[in-house]
């Protein structure tokens, strides 16, 4: 086992917050939407994703990320009122709270800048800020964000994706979306990347993309990785859903090794364990 690579920056700013990257941090999901394609509809009510989130911190979650569009494959669009009406009262209760930095996972320009006026800390976008209107929302909110690999749109990106340079291309893409926000007045040291696991991509594009994902620090900024529970895992070890949980685990360890900042997860507590055992073998003479 490799050591993990420091990242550039051992902090990045998160609102009133700061997220220390020089050991990998757990992103708990919380999705309040009705359709997302593990826990759809389970935590749309208020309450009952406080106490959601709230076990997920107990457990080790430094950053919970609360998404009001699913972006599985075939996901529907939703329109900016249903995201915010799903997502506003969730950023409010868990800033309220909460110790914990509140991620946004949205493409639309109402909800980051309302997002961020109700005490969010991080923008995460799959689509890298590529929506009319995105980029300079996240601007002016001042926060830290996750740009994303993906070609197309949710509904329509595993029709056939192709590629000719898998890495090449995912590099160029975020390299490029990268300047963008810099060129927007978003600072360098305030974006996270994130290659897009399981959008627009087959398993062999999937397995590909993680075996040389430490290439991607290349580009010189913190990785992101989100592959709990997704199709790949199930593609891989022909498991449902609920039983992708041992495949989600090996890949957790497998990207912490290489050099993974951030793992964006629905089973905190399992991946916290990963992390400290990896941690304490690191640690031994």
């Amino acid at each position: 086992m490799s050591a993990r690579p420091v990242p550039p920056l051992s902090r990045v700013p998160g609102g009133s917050r700061l997220l220390d990257l020089s050991r990998p941090q757990v992103m708990g999901i919380l999705n309040v939407t009705p359709d997302s394609f593990s826990d759809g509809g389970r935590f749309a009510a208020v309450d009952l994703a406080l106490r959601h989130a709230e076990a997920m911190v107990a457990a080790g979650a430094s950053l919970i990320d609360v998404g009001g569009e699913s972006t599985r494959p075939g996901a529907p669009v939703v329109s900016a009122e249903q995201e915010l009406a799903r997502v506003a009262p969730v950023v409010e209760a868990l800033g309220r709270e909460l110790d914990v930095i509140v991620s946004v996972d949205t493409s639309t320009p109402e909800v980051i800048r309302e997002s961020a006026r109700l005490g969010a800390g991080l923008i995460n976008d799959v689509r890298a800020l590529r929506r009319d209107g995105a980029l300079q929302a996240a601007a002016d909110s001042g926060l830290p964000v996750c740009l994303m690999h993906m070609q197309g749109e949710p509904g329509t990106m595993q029709r056939n994706p192709q590629y000719q340079d898998l890495l090449g291309e995912v590099q160029d893409f975020l390299q490029a979306r990268m300047q963008a926000c810099i060129a927007a007045g978003i600072a360098e040291q305030r974006i996270i990347l994130d290659p897009g696991f399981g959008f627009a991509k087959t398993l062999a594009h999937n397995l590909s993309l993680f075996k040389h994902l430490a290439r991607l620090h290349a580009l010189g900024r913190p990785l992101l990785v989100g592959v709990s529970r997704k199709s790949m895992i199930g593609q891989a070890l022909g498991r449902e859903v609920d039983q992708r949980l041992a495949g989600g685990l090996a890949l957790a360890a497998l990207a912490v090794t290489q050099g993974a900042a951030i793992l964006r997860v629905h089973d905190v507590a399992e991946t916290v364990d990963v992390l400290r055992m990896i941690a304490a073998v690191q640690a031994a003479e």
